[in-house]
């Protein structure tokens, strides 16, 4: 009788480690198809084969390539949203302007530090038709609704006038993901500390905040970062 033996996956393209879990490999496997090749034309059997392991194997950690994208979207907005609240929970003694800035810095360290521009998928046609596409919706709706709240809580008379809470929330956030079309044009781009507090400057003006009020809530809240970013904050990402 012959003993049929098990056939290996293929050679790892993403590093086998010990620090890093098989659903780590595949996320970031996918990702990479998912950003260089779009997602509908990506294959389970494409990110088992990135990462080395049998299709099979695949899917005992995920259900299928959805589960999968669905946690890549969500790793691209819930770091910062997870955040949100213990930022609010700082006001007072912070003033609402030092807590926007420091919400923009950790939303733009979140896109800028998120492997192969996670953030660009929710703006691919493809991943839009998708149903888990409607969860990260809800959860980037929510992050824009606290943007509104703390903008409402800054924002001139001038700036009251001329547009609505929603639509500042909404305004604060594409400034924000400019980051994501920064990688875009050149994967290589990394974004620099310096780069991140001027986003966090400019949304602070978007709100009609005045520069003296800008100046003295930078310091406070790029002090404050590395608080917020699990120990990934202090050098240019």
């Amino acid at each position: 009788m012959t003993t049929r033996r098990s056939r290996p996956g293929r050679p790892r393209h993403v590093p086998d480690s010990s620090t890093t879990s098989p659903r780590d490999q595949i996320l970031d496997a996918a990702s990479r198809l998912f950003v260089s090749q779009g997602f509908a034309a990506t294959s389970t059997r494409e990110i088992a084969d990135m990462v080395g392991i049998r299709q099979a194997s695949l899917y005992y950690h995920f259900a299928g390539k959805d589960e999968i994208l669905a946690e890549l979207l969500r790793r691209s907005v819930r770091p910062t949203t997870d955040k949100v609240h213990e930022i609010l929970a700082q006001v007072p003694p912070l003033d609402y302007e030092t807590a926007l800035y420091l919400l923009v810095l950790v939303d733009v360290r979140t896109l800028a530090d998120v492997p192969h521009n996670v953030g660009m998928l929710y703006q691919l046609p493809d991943v839009a038709k998708c149903e888990v596409y409607d969860e990260f919706r809800t959860e980037h709706d929510e992050l824009s609704e606290h943007y509104a709240r703390l903008a409402g809580e800054v924002a001139s008379k001038t700036v009251r006038s001329a547009i609505s809470f929603k639509q500042l929330g909404d305004l604060l956030i594409q400034m924000v993901e400019a980051v994501i079309n920064m990688r875009t044009e050149n994967p290589n781009r990394r974004i620099p500390c310096s780069e991140a507090w001027a986003i966090a400057a400019s949304c602070l003006r978007i709100c009609g905040v005045d520069q003296a009020k800008i100046e003295a809530a930078a310091p406070i809240a790029i002090d404050l970062l590395p608080r917020f970013m699990e120990d990934k904050v202090a050098e240019p990402a």
